[in-house]
């Protein structure tokens, strides 16, 4: 049975994916969640149905203790050459967050390309480097199978320059500082969906809920506009992101905190966003249960906000036919949806609570002038795709 592996790592944590290959293609039986892999590291291994298959803490203490990101996926591997006795694994495929404009579709690895990527590290530097410090990884325990990156910024390449571009002297927007936009393979799964739901034509608004939170307007079934600009922290406020920023807030930091810039770069990346806000969590379950003014205002603010991007990026489609919520906030928090859809009425959007309350995958009225869906995301099966489509030319 010939395999691929999905490999998708942040800082501290890392999420894989076996798929085998079947003759109407890749299908997933295995997906590997480790976290906290810089400390006291835990495994969940699940079943392509989301049946739990082995849950236990995680010893990479004593195996690449310069690279515990190595030491992870030295661990998928072993699970799967003890458990899984028929694979063959035959690629890796990546989620690299940031590809530039230089990449619009998946590409394999070669030392050219881990050259060219690490220009983007300090755009991305909560994942970037640990994308390419993990498909290193890979060529260091499997030197003879081929690697494949898929770039989270390919989907919005093509996006109107009026919207790349920032109001900033010329000069630096011909050197690359312009909005990239991602969560492109979310996105692109999504708008598959869509296609294959005959509704992939329709203006649509993509609104990408979880710990790291982005909305895109797709028209034709092509990006035209995102919420995520120069770096992934743009946009909507996060799990401990800020999102957008006076930038003169940054400069008034600097001068009267004396804030250099790693401690504004913490700042914005790890300690705002709705932990920040609420002072609690950067989990939105927790904010929900803690029944506190503040986790209160937290969920209100990110709401809110959401709401106002619809809104821009309603005007950048001329008109809303089609909403959808994914992400781990967006396909299950029905409390969080409902509070968008009521600042949102006036796009002409009429929800059906019981359904919304349901998690329906249609949760709008017949009656709406915006079709309202919430469809589950799977970067990991986008990644299998272009994975095979890769290999097979």
């Amino acid at each position: 049975m010939k395999t691929v592996l999905t490999v998708n790592g942040g800082s501290s944590s890392l999420k894989c994916a076996l798929f085998a290959q079947q003759k109407d293609g890749l299908k997933c039986r295995f997906i590997f969640k480790l976290s906290n892999i810089l400390g006291d590291a835990r495994c969940k291994i699940s079943d392509a149905d989301g049946q739990l298959v082995e849950k236990a803490p995680l010893d990479l203490s004593t195996t690449f203790r310069d690279n515990r990101h190595q030491a992870a996926l030295q661990h998928v591997l072993s699970w799967i050459e003890t458990h899984v006795s028929n694979s063959e694994l035959i690629a890796f495929g990546h989620r690299v967050v940031h590809g530039g404009e230089q990449f619009s579709n998946p590409v394999r690895v070669n030392s050219q390309l881990l050259m060219a990527l690490e220009q983007y590290v300090p755009l991305a530097p909560l994942h970037q480097p640990y994308n390419l410090k993990l498909i290193r990884a890979c060529q260091i325990l499997e030197p003879s199978l081929p690697q494949i990156a898929c770039f989270d910024t390919m989907f919005h390449v093509g996006q109107p320059k009026i919207e790349r571009s920032y109001a900033l002297p010329r000069r630096f927007t011909d050197d690359g500082v312009h909005r990239y936009g991602f969560h492109g393979l979310s996105y692109e799964f999504i708008q598959r969906q869509l296609a294959s739901a005959n509704t992939g034509r329709l203006n649509t608004v993509v609104c990408h809920l979880g710990a790291g939170a982005s909305m895109c307007a797709v028209k034709d079934g092509q990006s035209i506009a995102s919420s995520m600009g120069f770096t992934a922290v743009d946009g909507l406020p996060m799990g401990s992101r800020c999102g957008s920023i006076d930038p003169g807030v940054l400069i008034y930091l600097a001068r009267h905190y004396n804030m250099d810039l790693d401690a504004l770069e913490q700042l914005i990346n790890k300690e705002s966003g709705l932990l920040g806000v609420s002072g609690i969590s950067a989990d939105m379950l927790e904010l929900h249960q803690a029944d506190h003014p503040h986790a209160e205002e937290a969920i209100d603010m990110f709401a809110y906000r959401i709401a106002l991007e619809l809104g821009r990026l309603s005007a950048t489609l001329e008109g809303l036919q089609q909403l959808v919520f994914t992400g781990g906030i967006g396909e299950n928090d029905a409390n969080l949806r409902q509070r968008v859809l009521e600042r949102s009425r006036w796009l002409g959007i009429q929800a059906d609570n019981a359904a919304n309350d349901r998690g329906d995958a249609l949760i709008s009225t017949d009656n709406s002038d915006v079709i309202v869906r919430v469809i589950p995301t799977n970067e990991e099966a986008m990644i299998s795709i272009h994975v095979e489509e890769v290999l097979n030319g």
